[in-house]
């Protein structure tokens, strides 16, 4: 079965999509229908398919989990132990099990089967840029 693994190079907490290369991935591997499975290889980071048209859609998103899980820092975190990596680690750990790290996505006429406004985003929780590998896995 095909797999690649693709790279994306995150600046800092938000969405990044990545719908384009896992779409193309998907076209290169000539199945007429099957299902893409998509893993995101770290604990601090997520994936979402989400609405792709507006951008406020994924800033009041990131801007949400901002608020339900605030940097270890902030006082209402100070039951956190993990804090040795710094305020915004811990925080990514929770985010990223509030989420998730595998997502599948069935596969139709060679494409993606996402409907209209559908995209498919690595949600980065930390604050720093990071190097990121996801998997992606097209079964028959």
């Amino acid at each position: 079965m095909p797999q690649t693994i693709i790279t994306l190079q995150t600046r800092g907490a938000g969405l990044y999509e990545f719908t384009g290369e896992a779409q193309a991935f998907v076209r290169s591997a000539g199945l007429e229908e099957g299902l893409l499975t998509v893993f995101v290889r770290h604990t601090s980071c997520s994936l979402l398919i989400q609405e792709n048209a507006d951008p406020d859609v994924q800033r009041d998103l990131d801007a949400f989990f901002k608020r339900l899980v605030p940097p270890s820092d902030d006082p209402s975190m100070g039951w956190i132990i993990h804090t040795a990596e710094g305020p915004d680690d811990m925080p990514a750990h929770i985010k990223a099990a509030l989420t998730q790290v595998s997502i599948g996505i069935p596969v139709g006429a060679r494409g993606l089967m996402l409907g209209t406004w559908q995209g498919l985003y690595l949600f980065e929780h930390r604050d720093r840029p990071h190097r990121r590998e996801v998997v992606l896995h097209l079964g028959g």
